[in-house]
């Protein structure tokens, strides 16, 4: 049996929240990122966090495929 995994992505709701209790020279920093990528914040700060879960990934989608990829080859050893 194949599980699927739903991706979830940051909503402006929770990019408000997170946004809010951060420093504010992390809060330019992460606004002149978003500027240089020319994307959403929502994207900038999803790109962020799934690189320090896995330096290989720009989102969420990727860092939850390398963990898929690892479990399956830690199965067939």
């Amino acid at each position: 049996m194949t599980q699927t995994i739903a991706i979830q992505h940051l909503s402006p709701e929770s990019i408000d929240r997170i946004i809010n209790h951060l420093p504010d020279y992390i809060k330019v920093a992460l606004m002149e990122k978003s500027t240089e990528l020319e994307c959403s914040l929502e994207a900038t700060i999803e790109m962020a966090i799934s690189s320090f879960l896995d330096e290989e990934s720009l989102s969420f989608e990727d860092c939850l495929l390398a963990k898929r990829l690892k479990d399956v080859g830690s199965n067939h050893h």
